[in-house]
């Protein structure tokens, strides 16, 4: 697409956030640029189609990250969570702000978690209950991204991805979704904060275009609230399939397959939970006209990527 809107380069395109995002923006008619260590996936090759351009990189190679960043206005930041235990979403993260500021970018929009900056207050935070290291690296990359001087930043902090329930991330956070199930350690009455993968792209775009609008910006992301029985019935409904929902001990819940990690996160929405102000978000977001993804319209749109054979 011909245009002189200016360059964004987008981290995580091959993923939920860093892909819708990338989808807005070329849409909008962003130019679009992004790294990846693997061109020929199919995610970056539909990228690639859609008129973003692509560069071989990694976030380990700060030369291929210095590279990427040339003759970008903006960047797109997005981190997968450091489970490995090598610290690497903070090292990949300040290496993505010190190589934008080097290359004098003007806007830095970056995705973290909604409740980053709480953590300290949660209950049992300080007996190691909760992953601790999740939290303060989200927090720290925040503040990289707050405090390197950026003329213009936005920090983006959504609650649970719908995204979760669509392949391939339910295939390990809800696995017996295909069985028409929805097992989890959730209470009945826990509600979950959801957003779209969609909407932090929205987001992201509009930002981008009105920069002063959203300068210096924390903003929690959450478009409704639902308990899994009300999950699984828009589910139901939207697919014409049936589709429940079962609430287990912790310990059941890894008995019946669930990752010990998931679990715990579980235990930690019943005990504190995502907690965006979606009223004061919704009529925020309304006076720049925009409206967030309801799930059943969230499932609607992605049909074809959800997968229940019961």
């Amino acid at each position: 697409m011909p245009t002189n809107r200016p360059l964004i380069l987008v981290t995580g395109a091959t993923g939920a956030q860093g892909g819708a995002t990338a989808r807005e923006l070329l849409a909008a008619g962003y130019q679009v640029r992004f790294l990846t260590r693997n061109l020929d996936t199919l995610a970056a090759q539909a990228l690639i189609a859609l008129g973003a351009e692509g560069v071989t990189g990694d976030m380990e190679d700060a030369a291929s990250v210095a590279a990427a960043m040339q003759g970008t206005y903006g960047v797109f930041s997005v981190q997968i969570p450091d489970s490995a235990g090598t610290d690497a979403e903070r090292r990949h993260g300040q290496a993505l702000v010190d190589a934008a500021l080097a290359a004098g970018v003007t806007h830095f929009v970056h995705t973290s978690v909604c409740e980053a900056g709480k953590h300290t207050g949660f209950p049992r935070w300080e007996s190691g209950y909760w992953w601790q290291k999740y939290w303060t690296d989200k927090w720290d990359v925040e503040e990289a991204v707050r405090n390197a001087g950026f003329p213009f930043w936005t920090v983006l902090k959504p609650a649970f991805m719908m995204d979760n329930f669509a392949q391939p991330k339910a295939q390990y956070m809800f696995p017996h979704l295909q069985q028409g199930k929805i097992i989890t350690a959730l209470l009945p009455a826990t509600r979950m904060q959801l957003i779209a993968a969609d909407d932090v792209g929205v987001l992201a775009r509009a930002a981008l275009d009105s920069p002063e609008r959203f300068k210096h910006k924390n903003i929690d992301l959450a478009a409704e609230a639902l308990t899994m029985e009300e999950v699984a019935a828009t589910l139901g409904r939207a697919l014409g399939k049936s589709v429940s929902a079962q609430s287990l001990t912790p310990e059941e819940a890894i008995k019946a397959g669930l990752f010990p990690g998931w679990v715990r996160s579980q235990e930690w929405t019943n005990e504190v939970g995502y907690r965006a102000d979606i009223d004061a978000l919704n009529a925020d977001l309304g006076r720049h006209g925009i409206t967030l993804i309801p799930f059943a319209q969230w499932i609607e749109r992605h049909a074809g990527e959800i997968r229940i054979d019961a």
